[in-house]
């Protein structure tokens, strides 16, 4: 069995040298994906996997949360992820979840 101190500093001369390459370089991008808060339609295409042309029908059709300073276009990320998570589709032990509790709460309506 290898030595726990041996696996230990292996990690930490690990996580040494992306620090010393992210001081070097002034870019955290290049060590970790970072998605920022505010994003343009550029950003927001490429993390939504959409096109752009896309991006700006969903905007002029004001389908999707943006906002607007000047030409250019700003989306909030925040606003985004939740945008994104509304139109939960229900699973069928969800409906059947649903339909068992909205049974419970109206029992005569179902006896006549």
């Amino acid at each position: 069995m290898e030595n726990p101190f041996v696996i230990l500093n292996e990690r930490l001369q690990r996580i040494e040298n992306l620090l010393e390459k992210v001081v070097n370089t002034g870019r955290v991008s290049d060590i970790i994906e970072i998605t920022p808060k505010v994003m343009t339609t550029h950003t927001v295409a490429a993390y939504l996997d959409l096109s752009i042309s896309c991006i700006y029908k969903l905007t002029s059709s004001r389908e999707i949360p943006h906002s607007k300073r000047g030409k250019r276009l700003y989306f909030d990320k925040v606003e985004i992820d939740k945008w994104v998570l509304e139109n939960k589709c229900w699973t069928n032990k969800d409906l059947g979840n649903l339909a068992d509790e909205y049974l419970r709460k109206h029992p005569n309506k179902f006896l006549r």
